[in-house]
Order: C-alpha cells, then sequence, then structure tokens
C-alpha cells in the first residue's frame, strides 16, 4: 500500500462488536491498544493495563475479524528485556491471536525488535509521544519541536527499521518531520497527530465517534451526521484514502 501511495486506515478495537463493524467497513488495521486503560478502565494513563488485559481484548478482536491485521500494544513493564519481550510478545500472538505486537520507544530497543522479529513476529515500533513514558516526557503533549529532538526521532526512527520493524507510528510530532521521516523510510508510517503525509492514520474509535471525555485536537467526530456507527467508520476509511483527513485543523506545525 505504501508503494502505490494507497493509504492505510487503522483504528482502535477492543471488543468483538466493534472489531466487527471496523472489519466490514474496511479498516486496514486494527490496533488492539492499551488505551483501553484510558476508554474502558477509567484510568488517567495507560500504565495500569496488563498483560492479561491485553490477551483477552486481543482474543475477543482476533475472533470474529476475517480481512484486517490485527496489532496488539505490548503494555507497561512487558518488554524490560529481549528475552521477556519474546516470551509476552509469543503470548498475544498465541493466547490473544495478534498478527502483530507494537512497541514504544527508539534505538535502545533494537536488541528487543532483532529477538522478536528473528523467531517469526512482526513488530510495529511507536515513536513521538509515547504514552507509556508519560511521567517522564511530562504530560499528553507534540513531541521533537527542537531541531534536536527532530533529529533524534528520525534517527530513532531509522534504526527500528534497521532492527526489522515492519511498521511505524509517529504520535503528535509536527506534521513536516512526519512527512520526512515517512519519505526516509521503506516501512508504512501511520500517524496520529502526525500530518497529512503519513502513509497511514490511526484514532482511538471513542475519538473519532465523539464519546470520549474531550475530543483531541488530531481526531474529528465522524458520527456527527451519520445515521449510525457503521457510516461513521466507513465515512473515516473514505476519508483516509482520499485523503480529506486529517485537514490542517488535525495537524501540528
Amino acid at each position: 500500500m505504501k508503494t502505490s501511495a494507497e493509504k492505510i486506515a487503522c483504528l482502535t478495537a477492543y471488543d468483538a462488536s466493534f472489531a466487527r463493524l471496523e472489519d466490514e467497513a474496511g479498516v486496514d488495521f486494527l490496533l488492539v491498544g492499551d488505551s483501553l486503560g484510558m476508554v474502558l478502565q477509567g484510568s488517567d494513563t495507560t500504565l495500569k493495563v496488563t498483560m492479561a488485559d491485553m490477551i483477552y481484548h486481543t482474543r475477543l478482536v482476533s475472533a470474529v475479524t476475517t480481512r484486517a491485521i490485527i496489532v496488539s500494544d505490548m503494555p507497561f513493564m512487558s518488554y524490560n528485556t529481549p528475552a521477556q519481550a519474546l516470551g509476552n510478545a509469543g503470548r498475544l500472538i498465541t493466547e490473544g491471536g495478534a498478527q502483530m505486537v507494537k512497541l514504544e520507544g527508539g534505538s535502545e530497543l533494537t536488541e528487543t525488535i532483532k529477538l522478536i522479529t528473528q523467531h517469526g513476529i512482526p513488530v510495529c515500533g511507536h515513536l513521538g509521544l509515547t504514552p507509556q513514558s508519560i511521567h517522564k516526557i511530562g504530560g499528553y503533549r507534540v513531541q521533537a519541536r527542537s531541531n534536536e529532538a527532530a533529529k533524534k526521532l528520525k534517527e530513532d526512527a531509522v534504526a527500528l527499521q534497521q532492527a526489522g520493524a515492519e511498521c511505524l507510528v509517529l504520535e503528535c510530532v509536527p506534521a513536516a518531520l512526519a512527512a520526512d521521516i515517512t519519505r526516509a523510510l521503506e516501512i508504512p508510517v501511520i500517524g496520529i497527530g502526525a500530518g497529512t503525509d503519513c502513509d497511514g492514520q490511526v484514532l482511538v474509535v471513542y475519538d473519532m465517534l465523539g464519546i470520549t471525555a474531550r475530543q483531541p485536537k488530531f481526531s474529528k467526530n465522524f458520527l456527527t451526521g451519520k445515521e449510525s456507527v457503521a457510516d461513521a467508520l466507513r465515512t473515516y476509511v473514505e476519508d483516509v484514502k482520499n485523503k480529506t483527513f486529517p485537514a490542517a485543523i488535525h495537524t501540528y506545525d
């Protein structure tokens, strides 16, 4: 899809009902995100989500999905060492039914990614705003605005690709930087608050249906004016594919 310049439409999914609707709507990637800690469990962060939580929700999604790729987050403290990461990634595949796992972090994860991918498990990286590091980065804010931070982010992106990552999520980074990284990498780059030039887009499904407490700047309520959730999901896929979402108002300079 990257080679043919077809935009990749991604959404989070945490249960069978939403997974079925998203799959039927043409969503390409279903991300079983540790964001479930916030939107399902009511926490202020993703840090309390466990491996048991992720396996359970991934299993619900995989039970009904027939065409979309299922990507599952590895939760906080589940990949402290390469060996621990491999074991937990394997559980998400074998017990949960995931087809790819996602890890947050930069070049410090290269050995971990190499080990996981050497065992036949595809890996998606995640850079920019990394919610599992929220206490370290000081809040939910746009990342890599300085020249030094932007340089480091691009170096990390290249390092993840070289280590074997097959996809990369960029969250809340300036649009120009995201475009530069997307051009530099051979693997698909999926943006969330990362501008219009990424290879695809991902949103938290509850954000794009307008049922979270606060709508993020990078999201949009696709349920407005629609007859059903299914209509909203199809519109999201269409808008990503035809490049009308995200618009300039959903991006950061």
